[in-house]
């Protein structure tokens, strides 16, 4: 099976070091506490996102000592794959991954996972952006569906198109009360130069809190590992796994916001709420809150108190 694995790595475009006599076998020894099989299994998890919807990823190790990372992650993605193997995909998750045999499997169910995604879009290639799907088409879709309108025919052009738009939405309009919608957060008309830089703009913020969302995701995962280290905890690793792992893949890095949202926010969107608020708290108040507010303040007690002559605005504040 070794050598089959390798022509079908070969044939699948890898060239990494494994290629090599005798380096699969030592990496498949090695198994999750191996850099060179975990950069194996995150090359063959990146070309399959680029055929498959996935959210999990799988990102190589650097020491034996990063292997229960790699391990959480393979398991999120076998879940996500629907692994039929339960040797790879149930038990306790920091005892998958670790032998020859298992490795094997895990990297035989891979690589067919991805034969298979190249052999369907071979077989059907993707159609036209409106055939398939395109964001554009489908907002302007649901627009369509939304207002009640009808098919446009095939020869009806764009300010044709966008001028039935505007009929309906006056229309709608007109039965809503004047302040149903509210006035429009961006009042200035945008021309191509406005849009274009706003975009750019909102690509910077896309990719910095797409690292903000991979560096708390990344948190959470290390905090529900922690959750496993103890004896007792371990007994209930595979409780813990089916738990989290289909919370976990609904959690995704990348924003859809948009030019569209900037321009369909009202005003109230301005409003800034103190996450202090009352209606901020009745969603984010817990059980544990209770605890806090009995927990003493411990700069009131060690404030020391005043001495005669001093002013009050000299104190620490609490």
């Amino acid at each position: 099976m070794e050598n089959d694995t390798l022509v079908s790595l070969e044939d699948l475009g890898y060239q990494g070091p494994l290629l090599e006599d005798g380096a699969l076998d030592g990496a498949l020894s090695g198994g999750a506490a191996s850099p060179e099989f975990t950069k194996l299994c995150a090359w063959i998890s990146t070309e399959l996102r680029l055929y498959c919807q996935l959210e999990e990823n799988v990102h190589a190790t650097n020491c034996p000592s990063e292997a229960e990372a790699f391990q959480l992650e393979m398991s999120g993605l076998l879940s996500e794959l629907a692994c039929p193997y339960p040797v790879l995909a149930s038990g306790d998750i920091t005892q998958r991954f670790l032998n020859s045999t298992d490795c094997l499997l895990l990297l035989t169910f891979l690589v067919s996972e991805l034969e298979a995604s190249r052999m369907i879009l071979v077989n059907k290639p993707e159609k036209k952006n409106q055939e398939s799907g395109s964001p554009m088409f489908l907002e302007l879709k649901g627009i369509c569906m939304s207002l009640g309108m009808s098919k446009p025919p095939a020869n009806i052009t764009m300010f044709q198109f966008f001028s039935g738009i505007e009929k309906k939405l006056k229309e709608a309009m007109s039965k809503v009360p004047s302040h149903h919608v509210g006035e429009p957060l961006m009042k200035k008309a945008l021309g191509p130069v406005h849009v274009e830089k706003i975009e750019a703009i909102n690509q910077a913020l896309v990719k910095e809190y797409e690292m903000r969302r991979k560096m708390l995701l990344k948190r959470l995962d290390v905090t529900v590992q922690s959750f496993g280290w103890s004896d007792r905890a371990k007994t209930h690793a595979e409780k813990l796994a089916s738990v989290y792992q289909p919370l976990r893949s609904a959690l995704c890095t990348k924003s859809n916001i948009s030019v569209a949202h900037l321009l369909a926010a009202r005003q109230d969107f301005s409003k800034i709420l103190r996450t202090s608020s009352g209606k901020i708290r009745e969603k984010t108040a817990c059980a544990i809150n209770k605890w806090l507010e009995r927990v003493p303040n411990q700069s009131a007690q060690h404030c020391p108190p005043p001495t005669p002559g001093s002013s009050a605005k000299h104190l620490p504040s609490i």
